[in-house]
């Protein structure tokens, strides 16, 4: 297989492709196979995948019983401050049987470097100051994602899930580093995750340079939710 993911521990099938996330209420679903599963077995085939792709508009079986979609949203002004803090921490359970959404996880985080929300900040996530005050720190909210993933049967060793994130950021740089910060540990499940990014570029020959708005805009489909918004609780 090729290698999607960002850590070589995992490789990413690539007929995931179906499935997206637009500020994780919108996920590009079915689109890319119902518009572009001819172009997505061409390139599989290119590279050796053949007639196994064949009933790629069916929507084959994945390798992962779940896809858990994550968004963070994160301290920000002009120029840009240090060290960021996640002030939304969302995650969308999808089954990568049924492609359907079986539960999510959200809480907002108070921020403690710097815990007055930038004008900046709030003008580009529409995350405002009350929805973050008091709010748990991300120690605890990182205690509540373990025992979600242990309410949901994802620690099952089992049961086979995986992040996906709209490029590497949130993963490879946000949470690490302020983890590190923190003196917090990351775990294990935060340490591999599929870049929908690459998975577009791969599956349509273009890098998405503004992320989600080209993707939507490759793939034909609206913007649904707000821009920047980790899963659009908040007013757009």
């Amino acid at each position: 297989m090729i290698a999607l993911l960002h850590t070589g521990a995992a490789k990413f099938p690539l007929h995931f492709l179906p499935r997206a996330r637009q500020a994780v209420c919108l996920l590009l679903p079915a689109a890319l196979l119902k518009g572009y599963g001819s172009i997505i077995s061409r390139k599989l085939a290119s590279h050796g995948f053949g007639a196994s792709m064949a009933a790629m508009s069916s929507f084959p079986p994945q390798r992962y019983h779940y896809f858990l979609v994550l968004d963070f949203e994160a301290t920000c002004d002009k120029p840009q401050i240090h060290p960021q803090e996640i002030i939304e921490f969302p995650i969308l359970k999808l089954n990568g049987r049924t492609m359907e959404i079986e539960s999510t996880f959200h809480m907002y985080v108070q921020p403690v470097v710097h815990p007055q929300l930038t004008p900046f900040c709030t003008e580009l996530t529409g995350i405002i100051q009350g929805m973050v005050d008091g709010q748990p720190s991300l120690q605890q909210v990182l205690e509540r994602v373990d025992e979600w993933m242990a309410k949901e049967g994802l620690l099952d060793p089992s049961v086979k899930s995986i992040f996906v994130t709209c490029g590497d950021w949130d993963l490879k740089v946000m949470l690490p580093g302020q983890c590190q910060y923190l003196g917090l540990p990351v775990a294990d499940y935060f340490k591999q995750w599929i870049n929908l990014k690459k998975a577009y570029s791969f599956a349509m020959g273009s890098w998405p340079k503004n992320g989600l708005l080209d993707m939507n805009k490759g793939l034909n489909l609206q913007h649904i939710g707000r821009p920047h918004s980790g899963i659009a609780l908040h007013p757009v």
